[in-house]
Order: C-alpha cells, then sequence, then structure tokens
C-alpha cells in the first residue's frame, strides 16, 4: 500500500514552504528541489499564483508532492483541492477549513500554538498538527512542555516559522517532530533571480542534514 502524503513528508523530514510568484516559475523550482533530494513543496497561498502553480505541477510534474500552505478559508481549501494538492496546512486551527478539508478528502494538517490550540485539533480527530510561529512561540523547548499532556495520544508536529538549516537538529531530535517546514530552502528573490541552482543546493544540505540527525537520534 503506497503511503499517504502526510506519511511521506514524515519520511523526507523536510517541507520548503515557498510563496511563489510566478506560476512559469513552477516547474523549474519543482526540478531544482527534486535535484536536491527533495521531491516537496509547501505552495503557501500568500500569493495569487498559488492555484495556477498547483494546477502546473499537478499536469508537468504529477509524482512532485505538491501541497497547499496558509490554507485560510474555505475558497483557499476549494482551490487546494481543485488544482491537485496532495497535502495542505494551516497556520492556524478553524474547526470549519479543518472539517471541509476532511470532507473533501485532503490531508490536512491545522495549526497550533498553545495546549488550548491542540486540545481542540485532537478533539477533531487530527494527529499531525502544525507548530506556527516555531520560533517566536518558545522553540523546541515549548512545543515539548505543550506536547506532554498529549503525548499518549500519538501527536506529531510540522514546526515552521523560525526554523533553519542549524536548528532542525533541535527539533528532529524530538520523536514528536515529524518534519520541519523551512522558508529558507526557497526563497521569492530566488525564484525571482533564477537562482535554481541554490535552491538545489539548499535542499540537498537539508535533507543530509535531516538524515544525520535521525541517524544519530535512533
Amino acid at each position: 500500500m503506497a503511503a499517504s502524503p502526510l506519511e511521506q513528508i514524515e519520511a523526507i523530514g523536510v517541507v520548503p514552504v515557498i510563496a511563489i510568484e510566478e506560476a512559469g516559475h513552477a516547474v523549474a523550482l519543482a526540478d531544482a528541489l527534486a535535484e536536491g533530494g527533495l521531491p516537496i513543496a509547501e505552495i503557501t497561498f500568500r500569493t495569487r499564483a498559488a492555484a495556477d502553480v498547483l494546477a502546473t505541477l499537478k499536469e508537468k510534474r504529477p509524482d512532485f508532492l505538491a501541497g497547499a500552505g496558509t490554507v485560510l478559508d474555505l475558497d483557499s481549501v476549494r482551490a487546494s483541492k481543485e488544482n491537485g494538492a496532495k497535502f495542505a496546512l494551516s497556520p492556524g486551527f478553524d474547526p470549519e477549513i479543518a472539517a471541509a478539508a476532511v470532507a473533501i478528502g485532503l490531508p490536512f494538517a491545522p495549526g497550533i500554538m498553545t495546549p488550548t490550540d491542540l486540545t481542540l485539533a485532537v478533539r477533531a480527530g487530527f494527529r499531525l498538527c502544525k507548530f506556527f510561529p516555531a520560533g517566536i512561540a518558545g522553540g523546541p523547548k515549548a512545543l515539548e512542555a505543550i506536547v506532554a499532556p498529549f503525548n499518549h495520544l500519538g501527536v506529531r508536529f510540522i514546526p515552521t516559522g523560525g526554523v533553519s538549516l542549524e536548528t532542525m537538529g533541535d527539533w528532529l531530535k524530538h520523536r514528536f517532530v515529524a518534519a520541519v517546514g523551512g522558508t529558507w530552502i526557497a526563497r521569492p528573490e530566488d525564484l525571482r533571480e533564477g537562482r535554481f541552482a541554490d535552491i538545489t543546493a539548499k535542499a540537498r544540505a537539508a535533507v543530509e542534514r535531516a538524515r544525520a540527525i535521525r541517524e544519530s537520534a535512533s
């Protein structure tokens, strides 16, 4: 049985979080990431191009694990599914958005920052959540404390916001961290200036770092 998109995210360990401004960059971006060993991206709905980027990747790079990020409303949920997103994440927990994603079969991870957020997400049936904004919310120690009363439920997290190549190890060493999300791998200026070789190099460095961390923790 093939792994689900969320299981694939955990296997990879790193999710590039990307605000892409032009759909014309989609294929080159996917190829650059895949060449670096990261055949995955969270395409955020922070730009108007997001739906077109997802549709382009669905058509031209169907094996690439393209998901939607910054899903903040029902229109974005529908657009994600209709344009081929294989998963979706949100920075916060909105019960209506979460229920809509589940109803249309879109693998979804809501965002949490507090025990109250996590209580609501768990009650709604979610066991994988985004932890955002990870850095200013207190870092790994804060998440470790938040998780403690929920550990027996098997909750897992994708910390995003303030995570870097240098701090990945602080997160991935914890078993409750499924993967980390990173904006550093492909920034808008990298795309605008065509620095795809740099994106490949940063993707490769992230993959190698994640592998080394997990091997040392096992």
